[in-house]
């Protein structure tokens, strides 16, 4: 733990030689008071996926002590399309776990993430953040495991073309500079991300490319390590806030839209999932996928055409869910294979210690079997994080309420691409992904029972998505794409900075 400490990129864990899990308010105003903090930045996420920012200056040693111990009220109305003007005070409280030092700020900043809470004093039922802590309880107390999760983050950058060093069309994967053109920028992204609080397993390109009208579109990922869900989903947002800011202090772009052009890769943000007792991760059992992680991906499988409705919110996501695109529409899961919904990656389950065979003065290694995750590959970047996160915990759990989870996995279980001829009956006996946020409302209200359950999601909530994907009246847009290029390039633009 000293090690961990000393060495640790996130200067508020340095500076205080703890752990984040481990703040107390008398912590953060020694930091506060130790850096000469100048403006404390209160963070809460609302209802278009985005950060919203209260600042307060540190005036005082007693005005930052109450700023720390009340929090503030905002407006809930102008943030959530549900709360009703009438009644829309709500208290925004600061979560000391989550404290950062701001990179962007000329003036020295610390940022805290915040809760909402109602005019009782209780947390807020339909936040988002809420509503991911009670679906963490809720998948606990079913199972006595805790639910665990990571994002891949997939976005383009966009700048001016060179011409110098392209790279051919659609073969951006895992390039190296001169080539790729902004490894710089992912660079220090990942470094602010990282001396913010984000557990970064590491970034790469992607791989989309391509030129248009003299600028060049680079796809990025960053990958998370496994946490926490709660603590997963933090992670996610600020990312998003930390990529964007410092797009703007560059002067490029950056979307992470699900489509921007036809043909050519889209952004998907997949979530790798764990289940843990104990510490200990129980995905694996003798080798192989224990009945623990086969239970999770039935309920996957069976909740999978309603998680859309929060991983898949605006109509250009249908767009990327199309098929051999390397997006799912089958409803169906596999070992290390991409055309599927849930994927079950690569673990380090093998027998071989592969360390000591490329390096033969090593003789021992790490046990490794906490590495294998299942991932769900349908969520896009247009996803509400927090929404989605909590219905994949509540996916899970739902897989080890059903009386029938190792059937239906076993069911939806393919072993090659879903699109191969060998297939061709296979695909015919699954169930299809919905095409349109039409159709993705209809069944999250045709299961939103299973949602609703233990008071996991609220149901002015579920009533608030359902509506605002219906909204979009969408049921034929993409055939109507088809034939006016024109209205495409209008959704692209509509929904570019969308999440």
């Amino acid at each position: 733990m000293e090690q961990f400490l000393n060495y640790n990129i996130n200067p508020v864990v340095a500076g205080l030689n703890k752990i984040s899990s481990e703040f107390t308010k008398n912590d953060i105003i020694k930091f506060v008071i130790d850096n000469e903090i100048r403006i404390i930045n209160f963070r809460y996420i609302a209802a278009d996926g985005r950060l919203k920012t209260l600042n307060f200056p540190v005036t005082s040693y007693k005005y930052l002590d109450t700023i720390l111990s009340y929090g503030e009220r905002v407006d809930g109305s102008s943030l959530f399309p549900y709360i009703e003007a009438g009644s829309s005070d709500l208290y925004i409280i600061p979560r000391f776990s989550t404290a950062y030092l701001d990179p962007f700020s000329s003036i020295p900043t610390l940022g805290l993430l915040c809760s909402y809470f109602n005019k009782d004093g209780l947390p807020l039922e339909s936040s988002p953040e809420n509503t991911l802590r009670k679906a963490a309880r809720s998948f606990h107390d079913k199972t006595g495991l805790c639910f665990e999760a990571m994002g891949e983050l997939e976005f383009y950058i966009v700048g001016e073309d060179s011409g110098k060093f392209p790279i051919d069309n659609q073969r951006g994967y895992h390039e190296s500079s001169p080539y790729t053109k902004f490894e710089q920028f992912r660079c220090e992204a990942v470094n602010c991300i990282a001396r913010s609080g984000g557990q970064i397993k590491y970034a790469h390109s992607e791989v989309g490319n391509f030129t248009l009208d003299g600028k060049v579109y680079e796809q990025n990922e960053i990958e998370f390590l496994v946490s926490p869900v709660e603590q997963a989903a933090d992670q996610l947002v600020m990312a998003k806030w930390i990529i964007r800011n410092l797009a703007y202090k560059y002067g490029i772009d950056v979307t992470f839209a699900p489509k921007i052009t036809t043909g050519k890769a889209g952004s998907g943000l997949h979530f790798h999932t764990r289940l843990v007792k104990d510490g200990k991760s129980v995905m694996i059992k003798n080798g192989k996928l224990s009945e623990e992680a086969k239970h999770a991906i039935a309920g996957y499988m069976k909740c999978a055409s309603s998680l859309t409705a929060f991983g898949n919110t605006n109509p250009m996501s249908y767009f990327r869910l199309v098929p051999h695109q390397e997006a799912p529409t089958s409803i169906c899961w596999g070992d290390r294979n991409r055309s599927v919904l849930v994927r079950v990656p690569l673990g380090w389950t093998g027998k071989n210690d592969m360390v000591s065979i490329a390096n033969p003065l090593e003789t021992k290694t790490m046990e490794a079997s906490d590495k294998q995750t299942v991932e769900m590959r349908s969520p896009d970047g247009s996803a509400d994080i927090y929404q989605m996160l909590a219905g994949l915990t509540v996916a899970a759990r739902t897989g080890f309420e059903m009386e029938d989870a190792l059937g239906v996995a076993g069911k939806t279980y393919v072993d090659v691409n879903i699109h191969s001829h060998e297939n061709e009956n296979k695909l015919k006996s699954l169930e299809q992904l919905p095409s349109s946020c039409m159709e993705s409302a209809k069944e999250l209200d045709a299961k939103r029972h299973l949602y609703e359950k233990d008071g996991v999601f609220n149901k002015t909530l579920i009533d608030g998505v359902i509506d605002h994907l219906k909204s979009y009246n969408d049921e034929n847009t993409r055939e109507q794409a088809e034939k006016n290029p024109q209205l495409l390039s209008e959704l692209v633009k509509k929904y570019y900075h969308c999440g």
